[in-house]
C-alpha cells in the first residue's frame, strides 16, 4: 500500500475520532499539504508534511508511514513525525495558556444580588438615563 486518501490516514493517526469528522476539518481549510489546502480525497505519500489545526494548536507533521486501518496509539504515533519546531510551538503555547488569567475570574461579583439592586436603585435617584441633567 503506497498511497491512500488524507481523510483516512488522519483518522488512522488518530487525529481525528472519526473520519467524517477529518474530511470536515479538511473541507473547512484547517489541514494544508505541502503548503497547499488539501482536499479529503488527496493522496497522501511517504514524506508529505502536513499542518493540522486543531483550535489554537496547529502541528506540523511529516508522514513516515501509510495505514488505512485505524489501529492503537501506539502504532498510529508510528505514523507520522513531529517537526521540532511544532513541537516547540505547541508547548509554549500550552504554557501561555497555564500562564494566562481566565476572564471569568477576574470577574468579583456575578449577578446583582437583591441588596445590591436596591443600593444601585437609590444612587440613580430614579433617573432614567445616565445623564448628568435630571
Amino acid at each position: 500500500m503506497e498511497q491512500v486518501r488524507i481523510d483516512k490516514w488522519l483518522w488512522a493517526a488518530r487525529f481525528y475520532k472519526t473520519r467524517s469528522l477529518a474530511t470536515g476539518e479538511i473541507v473547512k481549510g484547517r489541514i494544508l499539504a505541502n503548503a497547499q489546502i488539501a482536499k479529503p480525497s488527496r493522496e497522501v505519500k511517504v514524506g508529505d508534511t502536513f499542518e493540522i489545526r486543531q483550535g489554537p494548536v496547529v502541528r506540523t507533521v511529516i508522514v513516515m508511514g501509510i495505514s488505512q486501518l485505524r489501529g492503537p496509539a501506539s502504532v498510529a504515533q508510528q505514523l507520522y513525525t513531529e517537526t521540532p519546531e511544532s513541537i516547540q510551538k505547541r508547548e509554549h503555547a500550552a504554557e501561555q495558556r497555564k500562564l494566562g488569567t481566565e476572564p471569568a475570574q477576574a470577574m468579583e461579583h456575578g449577578r446583582p444580588t437583591k441588596r445590591d439592586r436596591r443600593h444601585l436603585e437609590k444612587t440613580w435617584d430614579n433617573r432614567w438615563s445616565a445623564s448628568i441633567d435630571p
